[in-house]
């Protein structure tokens, strides 16, 4: 694991040169791969490459616009103020996914057996389950971390991993990682962030990213055979791109956008949960709150006893 402050720097400096590789990758006989860049690029002078006019564009970000708590349900400018740049690293992930990473895992689902697959996923999900407890120490849910420990324990003990007994008494998954035990303590976000063959994220999960990948058992299981560790996590990644296989057809017009909007939606989902939200309110708050409004201006008197009885429910939980 020595090489992995090398491997870091590597993706660093991906992120800042995969726009030109974005740009310079694409075949211009298919219009489809750059429809999604044309709208925010109209504005780009013809002199000026749209990756330049990305960059430009940081120069506009403020210091207020890093602290947003992104949520699907924001404004563009407000969620996703990096966009022109994010839209750009995007385009060279969709090239390395149609060339590479898709037509891998078309043929990792063709050649393996379900049951093999099923097996090596339940395998890794069991070795996530220490750091899983880990997390929910730190977020305060102690019981949930001895289900963890509870699960991990069983599943080793029995089948080294490969199967998941445990679900049969009861003991279900939760998987965690740092980002949402961050945002678990209200630490905001940040924009949204697109990162180079990682793909969708935010400055938080970021973070989040750089603390799970030094908690994986993997990396210390595999200490100096570095060869055998990264094949091992660029299997994991073909064997979750295959699971998308059956759905990507799913998304329809914006991709980009699709993406973006699915991803803060689950984190923000995920949280609420684990706080013991409701999680169904995100969702609708806009339209909750202008029916409020509504409803106040209608019936200010009603309004009020109905705001008085919402703040006596949320003292009491």
């Amino acid at each position: 694991m020595r090489h992995f402050h090398y491997i870091w720097a590597s993706f660093l400096s991906l992120g800042l040169i995969s726009p030109v590789f974005a740009q310079d990758s694409v075949d211009p006989a298919e219009p489809h791969a750059t429809s999604e860049l044309d709208s925010t690029t109209a504005q780009t002078s013809p002199t000026h490459p749209p990756r330049l006019e990305a960059l430009k564009e940081l120069k506009n970000i403020k210091a207020k616009d890093l602290k947003v708590d992104a949520s699907a349900t924001q404004p563009e400018n407000q969620k996703d103020p990096l966009q022109p740049l994010n839209r750009q690293i995007f385009a060279f992930n969709e090239v390395l996914d149609r060339n590479v990473a898709r037509p891998l895992a078309i043929q990792y689902k063709e050649k393996v057996p379900n049951e093999v697959r099923g097996s090596y996923r339940q395998f890794r999900k069991n070795l996530g389950e220490p750091w899983n407890a880990v997390n929910q120490l730190i977020q305060g849910r102690p019981l949930r971390a001895a289900e963890s420990l509870g699960r991990f324990t069983i599943n080793t003990l029995t089948t080294l991993g490969f199967a998941d007994p445990a679900r049969r008494i009861g003991l279900y998954t939760e998987e965690e990682n740092f980002g949402t035990t961050l945002g678990y303590y209200s630490i905001p976000s940040g924009p949204y962030l697109v990162l180079p063959v990682f793909g969708p994220s935010t400055f938080r999960d970021t973070l989040g990213l750089v603390a799970d990948s030094q908690a994986r058992p993997q990396k210390y299981i595999l200490e100096d055979r570095d060869g055998v560790y990264w094949s091992e996590q660029m299997l994991g990644g073909i064997d979750a791109r295959s699971q998308l296989l059956d759905i990507e057809d799913v998304l329809q017009g914006d991709k980009y956008s699709a993406i973006r909007d699915i991803y803060l939606q689950r984190k923000n989902f995920s949280i609420a949960e684990k706080r013991g939200l409701e999680p169904e309110t995100m969702f609708i708050e806009d339209d909750q709150d202008s029916n409020e409004d509504q409803d106040q201006q209608s019936n200010p008197d009603s309004s009020n006893d109905e705001i008085q009885e919402d703040d006596v429910d949320t003292t009491t939980k």
